[in-house]
């Protein structure tokens, strides 16, 4: 019997194995793939208080060393269920099962991708899903933004006061985001909208010198050149596993707030998957923290 399980070894499940260990508790954390999160594929972290510069990868792999040295478990199996059984929790994965006297879900959230051959492969050299996160690289070159919501428009802001051209792409003949963001994009010398068209392919080899565009009313394709792609199509949590035990919002997302407490005693939530405005790495950190002494505090209210 684990006193908490973790599903997800993100910067969010890490940051809470930390906590729950340094408090005392013997904690599981279960992973599907690799630790890390979304994280792990950011060439240059600079956004993160305290450190000035750190690759992803190093990033992610002190907070799992962190982790593991203060005693917790990370087993890497992907968990398919989970089962209240009111007095414990059961955690099933595509190896076994496993209890806990209390469950924390941070499986984040994966950006939606645009499907284009080589799209991942060029992660991290030229092709980028955080503007905020990379938007500094590119200064003085151009770049582009797909999407047409609140975060292409945001990124394409941020983008232009860094890059000498930004270019937003979107599918449809209008955005999506609000009217102040389209106004402020609209009023920008160096953000050159192309509408009605889709990005069909990326241009380059080792690194992305270009995308091809394609009209989606006549059909003609063009190629742009660009240093960088950043794709801003939204996001995909992963949370169908958990349906029949806790609330997802209709796009997905764990009901929870800055309390990271579920409708399910005991069963607790943090990072990029539960409903939230902010989504980054501080972000994240804050709702490990936050739900790993939540679940320390229920254990020891309920004396279990």
């Amino acid at each position: 019997m684990y006193d908490i399980i973790i599903v997800g070894a993100g910067p969010a499940g890490l940051t809470a194995a930390i906590y729950g260990s340094r408090a005392g508790k013997n904690v599981l954390v279960l992973e599907a793939s690799s630790y890390g999160g979304q994280i792990i594929n950011t060439p240059d972290v600079q956004n993160y208080p305290g450190i000035k510069s750190i690759s992803g990868f190093d990033f992610a792999t002190t907070l799992y060393e962190q982790a593991t040295g203060f005693g917790a478990e990370i087993k890497f199996e992907k968990v398919t269920e989970i089962k209240d059984l009111n007095s414990h929790k059961v955690v099933i994965t595509s190896s076994g099962e496993y209890e806990g006297k209390t469950v924390i879900l941070a499986t984040g959230a994966k950006n939606r991708p645009l499907s284009l051959d080589r799209e991942n492969e060029l992660i991290g050299r030229g092709v980028s899903y955080c503007a905020t996160c990379d938007g500094a690289f590119f200064k003085g070159k151009d770049v582009a933004v797909a999407g047409g919501g609140n975060t292409a428009l945001e990124d394409a802001l941020f983008l232009s006061d860094y890059c000498n051209k930004v270019y937003l792409i979107h599918r449809r003949d209008t955005f999506r985001g609000e009217d102040h963001l389209q106004s402020a994009v609209k009023a920008r010398d160096n953000i050159i909208l192309i509408l009605d068209s889709n990005i069909v392919s990326i241009v380059g080899n080792e690194n992305v010198e270009g995308i091809t565009v394609k009209n989606a009313k006549d059909g003609s394709e063009k190629e742009i050149k660009v240093s960088g792609l950043f794709i801003a199509i939204g996001q995909m949590p992963d949370n169908e596993a958990f349906k029949y035990i806790i609330d997802l919002d209709d796009k997905g997302y764990i009901n929870a707030g800055e309390d990271c407490k579920t409708k399910v005693p005991g069963v607790f939530t943090a990072g990029d998957c539960r409903t939230k405005e902010v989504r980054q790495l501080a972000s994240a950190a804050s709702d490990g923290a936050v739900s790993a002494l939540a679940a320390c505090a229920y254990i020891n209210e309920n004396a279990i």
